[in-house]
């Protein structure tokens, strides 16, 4: 649960087998990036799962993973309650959430009734539907938003569970008003910053400051750029 008036947000992604749990495919990774009052805090989430079964080529397309690869991983009911206790009480960020969604819900009830599902721990926010609200017309994959608010994706050759929820992490705080830094630091430290540089002093006995007063044409240059940035738009 929230607690001490933090909002705890985990940006969250997977990757499949294939496009339908109804189908019988199933999760074979999970990324997640936790932000604190929207600041990183590098308390992640990656798992790689067996799924007991074979992945669709055109997913490992996507994805690059193989059953090769997943034969020695854990099954998601071996890893449901980790899970559950990481994300319990958090509010999700999902990129085309009633894709992940519905796989972890498949997941939990394969796992057993007791589990519920992802609404019974959390609140979903889907940056899809956030995106094609703010640009309606074009297109809204991953890779465009990154595209558009300028965060770098050339590392990104194949989607990657833990990868792509730390793009869309920079895309979503971008998309709602940016942020100052990408760590989560201590208030007392900040505090601590700030006390010691407001009791810095100067010598007593340091020489005075030398003034130089603008001549007269260096006065008029100066308002004539006065009036042009008045002209500005910002």
């Amino acid at each position: 649960m929230q607690q001490d008036n933090k909002l705890r947000q985990i940006v969250l992604d997977t990757e499949t087998t294939g496009l339908e749990p109804s189908q019988g495919h199933k999760i074979i990774e999970i990324g997640c990036v936790e932000m604190v009052n929207r600041r990183l805090t590098g308390n992640n989430y990656h798992q790689y799962l067996q799924p007991d079964r074979e992945i669709d080529e055109g997913a490992q397309a996507v994805h690059g993973i193989s059953n090769e690869f997943l034969s020695d991983k854990p099954r998601f009911v071996d890893i449901v309650k980790d899970f559950i206790k990481y994300i319990d009480g958090a509010e999700l960020i999902i990129h085309n959430a009633p894709f992940d969604v519905g796989f972890i819900d498949h997941e939990f009830k394969l796992a057993g009734s007791e589990y519920g599902n992802v609404s019974t721990y959390c609140q979903v926010i889907d940056t899809l539907v956030m995106a094609r609200k703010m640009r309606p017309g074009k297109k809204n994959n991953l890779d465009a938003l990154c595209k558009e608010y300028q965060v770098s994706n050339a590392h990104r050759e194949l989607h990657g569970a833990l990868l792509d929820s730390e793009l869309l992490a920079e895309v979503y705080l971008q998309m709602t008003g940016g942020q100052s830094t990408l760590s989560l630091e201590s208030e007392d430290v900040r505090s601590k910053q700030s006390s010691a540089a407001s009791v810095k002093k100067l010598s007593a006995d340091r020489k005075p400051i030398k003034i130089i007063r603008a001549n007269t044409d260096e006065l008029q240059a100066h308002q004539a750029i006065i009036k042009k940035m008045d002209s500005s738009i910002w």
